[in-house]
């Protein structure tokens, strides 16, 4: 079945060239494009095609996937794609948008007569690559055997939210998900910045909390990119500080004072003023020395 499945990817960052290199590898053909193509060209050495444009990309595509920066680039994606893509076409959807953009995309999909799927996902750069990422979907019941050999090589588990990708079910749960993921990670980097400060080893502080409710692997992950200086991004400062936007800028359309996320997506827009945008997000610890 999947032999006969061919599948666009528009956006090969971090996470779109590991999903399309999963999905080349479950057997399906995999087409892609990138705004920067020099950035997508690697992928040519495990087996998928490189496309020029995003139209050249999906002519003949059974679904369509798009894994770009903001809902603005999947926008623009889309429209540039428009004129290689075949109604009925699946659009699975998985960049992380705003709540009002999740309406403009589906808007775009009935223009274009294309089935959307509202698909973000939870993981970084290693569950990405290996097919390990949780899929959040909201869709109709009858495009899930369509996208599931799709869904099903990206990641090791879907969860169905909704029926309707237009009403955003998938964006708002990935948007939760998202603050909880960014609170813990300047938590991190502000309790390492303080230990810092105040001359405390670090390591006497992890040895205090653990195996107690307060001990978590992604604390300790986070923590050791920082005092190793392996700052390698598996998800970067500035992509970081663009979800924070979102998720304040939800809360306070549903009236929802969100301090600690204002705070977060502060502090995160300071680290990439820093210069430290492309690097993990744990590098929001260097916005304690600003």
């Amino acid at each position: 079945m999947a032999d006969n499945i061919s599948v666009s990817v528009l956006g090969t960052g971090i996470m779109g060239a590991a999903m399309a290199r999963n999905l080349a590898r479950a057997g399906l053909d995999v087409r892609v494009w990138n705004r920067t193509k020099s950035k997508a060209e690697p992928l040519a050495a495990d087996g998928i095609t490189v496309a020029d444009t995003p139209a050249e990309a999906v002519a003949g595509a059974s679904v369509v996937l798009t894994m770009v920066y903001d809902g603005s680039a999947a926008l623009d994606a889309i429209r540039q794609a428009a004129p290689g893509l075949g109604a009925g076409t699946v659009w699975v959807q998985s960049t992380t948008v705003g709540v009002d953009s999740v309406a403009e995309l589906a808007a775009l999909a009935d223009h274009l007569g294309l089935r959307m799927v509202d698909a973000p996902v939870l993981g970084t750069k290693q569950p990405a690559e290996n097919g390990q990422l949780i899929i959040l979907a909201a869709g109709p019941a009858e495009l899930r055997d369509a996208a599931a050999p799709v869904l099903d090589a990206i990641g090791r588990r879907t969860l169905w939210v909704g029926d309707d990708a237009a009403s955003g079910a998938a964006t708002r749960l990935k948007l939760v998900a998202n603050s909880w993921v960014i609170a813990a990670t300047n938590g991190t980097a502000e309790a390492l910045a303080l230990a810092n400060g105040l001359g405390v080893d670090f390591q006497h502080f992890l040895d205090a909390i653990e195996g107690g409710p307060l001990d978590m692997p992604y604390l300790r992950t986070k923590a050791s990119a920082v005092l190793s200086g392996n700052l390698e991004p598996n998800f970067a400062v500035k992509t970081a500080a663009k979800d924070a936007r979102l998720i304040v800028e939800a809360g306070q359309r549903a009236g929802v004072r969100l301090d600690v996320a204002a705070a977060g997506a502060e502090r995160l827009r300071r680290a990439a003023d820093l210069g430290h945008g492309d690097e993990d997000m744990a590098a929001s610890y260097f916005a304690s020395f600003s």
